[in-house]
């Protein structure tokens, strides 16, 4: 029996002002659906957006404070076996 199952991750990079790095992480959520929450969260002037990695970490993100988010491409990853 074979099993090849795929599974989406988009890598996500957040710049954050005032600070010399930058918040970086994967998620299996789709890129289009970051980048809706991420405009949603600018456009009604929220203090913060939640973000969650593919590990299930959740990220607060102060929104004044964002300098630049970088939302990369899907990607499909096999998950699994195949025998």
């Amino acid at each position: 029996m074979a099993r090849d199952e795929r599974q989406s991750s988009v890598e996500i990079r957040i710049g954050i002002t005032n600070t010399g790095r930058e918040l970086s992480f994967e998620s299996s959520v789709p890129a289009e659906e970051v980048k809706q929450t991420i405009a949603t969260a600018l456009e009604k002037g929220t203090m913060h957006v939640e973000l969650t990695d593919a590990k299930g970490t959740t990220y607060l993100v102060p929104i004044a404070n964002l300098a630049y988010v970088e939302i990369g491409t899907e990607d499909k990853r096999p998950v699994g076996f195949v025998s």
